[in-house]
C-alpha cells in the first residue's frame, strides 16, 4: 500500500503539482523545483522540464527562457551539494574510510588512486554526469570533496545542465500535450545506468570479497604480518 501510494504521488499528485507551480510562477517556479531537484531526487527532472517544455508550447513561456531558468537552477543546486561535501572535508572522509573501509573492501589507497583520477578528469566527469540520470546530481559531492577548482566546477556543470535541459525541455515542447512520455523515455535510460551501476558493483564484490587473486592477496598479506610479528618479538627477546 506505501509504494503503491508513493507511486500514484510520484505519478500523479506530483506531476500536477509540477504542472501548477509553473503555472503560478513561470520560470522562478522551474528554477526553483530544478535546484531542489539537484538535491531532493524524489522531485524528478524528467517531469519538471518536460513541463517547462508543455508551458513553452502553449504560448505560457518563452522557451529559451525556460532553458536559462532551469540552467540556473542547476547550477544552485549542484553547489549546494558542493558546499555540503566541501565543507564535511576530505580529512574526515579519509579518516572514515580508514576506520569502516574494510567493511566494504574500500582501503585508503583506493581512496587516494579516486581522487587522483577524479583531480584529473574533474571538468570531464562534471560535464559528462551532468547529462546521466541518477547520477547527474551526484557527481557534485567528490567535486566538493576535492574541492575542485569553482568556476570550473560551475563552468562544467552549466554546460553540462544546458545539454540535459534542452533536449527535455525541447521534447516536452515537441511533444506538447502528450509531454509526460519524456519520462517513459528517461525510463528507459535510467533502466540501462541501474544495470551498469549493478554490473560494476557485482565486479567490486568479486575482485574484493571473493575472487581467488582477492583471497591469496589476504593470505600474503595475514603471512607476512605472522612473519613481522615473529620479527619483533625476536628483536625483544634478543634485547632482553
Amino acid at each position: 500500500m506505501l509504494i503503491a501510494g508513493l507511486s500514484d504521488f510520484l505519478v500523479g499528485d506530483l506531476t500536477d503539482w509540477v504542472v501548477d507551480v509553473i503555472k503560478a510562477i513561470g520560470y522562478l517556479g522551474v528554477a526553483l523545483l530544478v535546484a531542489t531537484e539537484s538535491v531532493f531526487p524524489p522531485i524528478p527532472s524528467e517531469v519538471v522540464l518536460p513541463a517547462a517544455g508543455l508551458a513553452s508550447s502553449r504560448g505560457e513561456a518563452n522557451v529559451v527562457l525556460m532553458v536559462v531558468a532551469a540552467t540556473i537552477g542547476s547550477v544552485i543546486g549542484a553547489w549546494v551539494l558542493y558546499l555540503a561535501a566541501a565543507a564535511i572535508g576530505d580529512v574526515r572522509l579519509h579518516a572514515l574510510v580508514a576506520r569502516y573501509g574494510r567493511w566494504i573492501g574500500v582501503k585508503p589507497k583506493d581512496l587516494e588512486r579516486a581522487e587522483a583520477w577524479f583531480d584529473d578528469h574533474s571538468g570531464t566527469a562534471v560535464l559528462i554526469c551532468r547529462c546521466v540520470p541518477l547520477i547527474r546530481s551526484l557527481v557534485s559531492i567528490p567535486a566538493g570533496f576535492r574541492r575542485m577548482n569553482p568556476l570550473q566546477f560551475t563552468i562544467y556543470t552549466a554546460i553540462g545542465s544546458l545539454i540535459w535541459n534542452v533536449v527535455l525541455i525541447g521534447a516536452g515542447y515537441q511533444l506538447g500535450d502528450r509531454w509526460e512520455e519524456v519520462a517513459d523515455w528517461v525510463g528507459v535510460l535510467q533502466y540501462v545506468v541501474v544495470a551498469a551501476i549493478l554490473a560494476w558493483m557485482a565486479r567490486w564484490i568479486w575482485t574484493r570479497f571473493l575472487s581467488p587473486k582477492h583471497k591469496a592477496r589476504l593470505a600474503a598479506e595475514h603471512a607476512d604480518e605472522i612473519r613481522e610479528a615473529a620479527r619483533s618479538q625476536a628483536i625483544l627477546d634478543g634485547t632482553d
